[in-house]
């Protein structure tokens, strides 16, 4: 498939294609303009063969849908198109509206950056009214019904529910935006099935940031009643506003990827490789005992190099090995030992958003990035591994209750 880049049509930037800009923004608006198209077709329907299910007793009746297509801007999108036949005269009665939407039209630059404005501050109403008219659609062929429909489905898809989704992993990790990052949460269901649960534009990954977006993850219905595997980098601040949050409910692994990357940083560059391939001989060891046993042999060697080194792999150690504690790292290792889930993500968004030499404003990133997002996520695969997401589970709530028991024993 061609990939395509999402440009910005708000900011009117010239370095950009503005034809290709109205191309990707339509295509998050498409759903809301073939509502509008639909309804202007069962309006001219209903003013030839009657209401459905009330004929007016003339020749003409509906003859059910053919697959049909329509323009919406420059885009052509197929739909279902409603048929009419005058049955005395044994002939097709073309539908005027639907002939009208069969050439392409121009787009106004300045409607459509209303409408975009609207969603980015979600005013959906507001935004559905515009819908016609973006697509040269007559506004008085659009009815209350569908501007409140239309309204109630564009806001959903912006501020989905959680509630039905069963999560037992979140990748988190920021991409950088000129001087903020954009922090997403990746969510794997028990099924192994991958989707975006938010994301957070901060300066920082900064505990109480993390933790308020974690708290708006649980108050639109992420479940915390099992744990949840969280798999971050080394970010303190994500840590600690994740778990200030679930508490007991999150397990962290931490990425061996950025640990290790972190470790080497501090040694010479002839020396790199060679402990780079021991830290990750280390950690491929299918059993924490062993896995320890073999970085604490590093940790040796590296004393003689350098302390900084060291103090660099003893920080978090522990985390980096939860995969190993579960005894779950050869079944999942592939998918969670690191981010690479959720750089994916960031690679791909780069694709969208890698030609934007300046960031103007808050709203123009995070327009971007929903934008994106929303284009990559239908090409998520499963995680490799998923047959074991319910043994991981299981693993989870067992060290909870052994460290709880042995909480009560002490106490």
């Amino acid at each position: 498939m061609k990939k395509k880049r999402v440009k910005e049509v708000i900011d009117n930037d010239n370095h950009f294609d503005p034809n290709e800009a109205k191309i990707e923004m339509i295509k998050l608006l498409i759903p809301l303009g073939l509502d509008a198209i639909k309804e202007v077709l069962e309006e001219e329907v209903n003013h030839l063969a009657g209401e459905r299910y009330r004929h007016n007793g003339g020749d003409i009746k509906r003859w059910g849908k053919n697959n049909g297509s329509v323009y919406l801007g420059n885009q052509k999108v197929k739909m279902k198109v409603p048929r009419v036949r005058n049955t005395t005269e044994g002939v097709e009665v073309p539908l005027e509206s639907y002939n009208a939407f069969q050439s392409e039209r121009p787009i106004d630059d300045s409607i459509l950056s209303m409408v975009i404005n609207g969603v980015s501050t979600r005013k959906y109403e507001k935004v559905v009214t515009k819908i016609p008219e973006t697509f040269g659609i007559k506004s008085n062929s659009i009815s209350k019904k569908f501007i409140k429909s239309s309204s109630k489905r564009l806001k959903e898809l912006l501020e989905r529910d959680l509630s039905q989704d069963d999560i037992v992993a979140i990748f988190m990790d920021g991409k950088t935006f000129a001087e903020n990052d954009i922090v997403i949460a990746l969510g794997v269901d028990i099924d192994g099935n991958k989707s975006i649960l938010g994301f957070v534009e901060t300066s920082t990954e900064n505990t109480i940031v993390i933790k308020r977006f974690v708290r708006e993850l649980v108050d639109r219905g992420l479940k915390i009643d099992d744990e949840i595997l969280f798999v971050i980098d080394g970010a303190k601040g994500l840590k600690k506003g994740i778990k200030s949050i679930l508490k007991e409910k999150a397990m962290v692994q931490r990425c061996q990827w950025h640990k290790r990357e972190n470790i080497v940083a501090y040694l010479p560059k002839n020396e790199q490789k060679r402990i780079r391939k021991k830290l990750q001989d280390a950690y491929n060891c299918s059993t924490y005992k062993s896995a320890m046993a073999e970085l604490n042999k590093i940790k040796k060697e590296l004393k003689l190099m350098n302390e900084s080194a060291v103090a660099s792999l003893e920080e978090g150690l522990e985390e980096t090995l939860t995969l190993h504690k579960l005894s779950l790292y050869k079944e999942l290792g592939t998918s969670f030992k690191t981010t690479n889930c959720i750089e994916n993500i960031n690679r791909q968004m780069e694709q969208y958003t890698g030609r934007v030499c300046y960031w103007k404003n808050s709203n123009q990133r995070q327009r971007w990035v929903a934008t994106a997002l929303l284009e990559i996520e239908p090409k998520l695969r499963k995680v490799k591994g998923h047959k074991y997401l319910k043994t991981l589970r299981e693993r989870m709530r067992q060290i909870n209750e052994r460290a709880i028991n042995s909480e009560k024993k002490v106490a």
